[in-house]
């Protein structure tokens, strides 16, 4: 049996939002985390739809809320905000933004492909 350890204070990666935030990420193992620190006005369509090139989000997010608060809208309408704590499972298929004037920090097990620039 092997242990690894990696902080997520020194990530492998950090992934930029065109504005508005960024996602550090750590892959150990094949196992990926990210943190994402989406700052007050973030909203993915007009910070990562750029990037992804797709109408609405088409990751999976699996995660939890550190701090802050989010509201995901769904492509059929539903919406759910999110707030410290929170336990989520985001499917693909929405939108999202930042609520209120502190950053929304989640960490996020759906991030492998999320917010990648070619």
């Amino acid at each position: 049996m092997s242990t690894s350890s990696l902080n997520i204070e020194t990530p492998h990666e950090t992934r930029p939002f065109k504005a508005h935030g960024h996602l550090d990420v750590v892959t150990l193992e094949g196992f990926t985390l990210g943190r994402g620190v989406f700052e007050p006005g973030w909203r993915w369509s007009e910070d990562v739809k750029p990037i992804a090139g797709t109408e609405s989000c088409q990751t999976r997010h699996t995660g939890f809320c550190l701090s802050g608060q989010m509201t995901v809208r769904s492509d059929d309408g539903t919406e759910l905000t999110v707030s410290p704590g929170d336990v989520v499972v985001i499917e693909p298929g929405h939108d999202a933004w930042t609520v209120g004037d502190e950053p929304c920090v989640l960490v996020d097990t759906g991030v492998a492909a999320y917010a990648v620039s070619d």
